[in-house]
């Protein structure tokens, strides 16, 4: 199936819907893909209208168990020297593809990608060589402009607030996201910093096409550590 097809199909069937990033840190008990494939069925179940997974073995367990959820994969991946780690290389996207995801998510922004692929041409070669949609994290205006001119099939905030550039700025980035909702043709997603219903209802009014909430539903480590800190903390 082509990412033409693909795109007519999948990306109408996340208009104004909820897309819950089920991760975990490495050292946590909850990174199993058979925990990770329960926390994407739960979220489904109770109407998500996608699920985004990172790493291979985590994207094809949610696959074995939820076969017709709309899974953005992705591969974090830490290499010395670049700060680039949401899915940096081609064979990464690859291995993301083949376990089952539908869109693969990569850094789109301006920073030296390890190996020196450029960004235009991953997202052709996940297109050409894969078949699959390509969805693009940017932490700016400018990132957001160059991926959508290489093709992007969605865009979203996702790096905001993570860059150098953008280090002194806290996610969500709404004005970024009515920035690229009013300069883009292809749809925003609004995915960073959600911490409520209210804030996820405020992003889709400012136009996003679909919010992505991970911490806030999924991350009980950091959530936990977040109320530990405050109940201990001094007045």
């Amino acid at each position: 199936m082509g990412s033409d097809r693909i795109s007519q199909e999948l990306i109408p069937a996340l208009h104004h819907g909820l897309i819950v990033s089920c991760q975990a840190p490495a050292d946590s008990p909850l990174h199993d893909p058979l925990v990770i494939a329960a926390m994407a069925k739960a979220a489904l179940n109770q109407g998500a209208v996608g699920v985004r997974i990172d790493t291979p073995s985590h994207v094809q367990a949610v696959r074995s168990q939820c076969p017709a959820a709309a899974i953005v994969g992705l591969w974090k991946q830490q290499f010395p020297g670049s700060f680039v780690y949401i899915t940096p290389q081609f064979h990464h996207a690859e291995a993301i593809a083949t376990a089952g995801a539908d869109i693969i998510a990569i850094d789109a922004t301006s920073r030296e990608r390890p190996g020196g692929e450029t960004v235009d041409r991953l997202i052709g070669r996940i297109h050409d060589e894969l078949g699959k949609l390509v969805m693009a994290d940017v932490d700016g205006m400018a990132s957001a402009i160059t991926a959508a001119q290489a093709g992007a099939d969605l865009v979203g905030t996702t790096l905001y607030g993570y860059t150098d550039e953008t280090k002194h700025l806290s996610p969500p980035g709404f004005d970024l996201l009515t920035q690229l909702v009013e300069s883009l043709e292809v749809p925003v997603i609004c995915e960073g910093g959600i911490a409520s219903p209210q804030m996820a209802q405020q992003a889709l009014k400012l136009g996003a096409y679909a919010v992505v909430v991970g911490t806030a539903i999924t991350g009980i480590d950091l959530q936990v550590k977040a109320y530990q800190q405050a109940i201990f903390s001094k007045p």
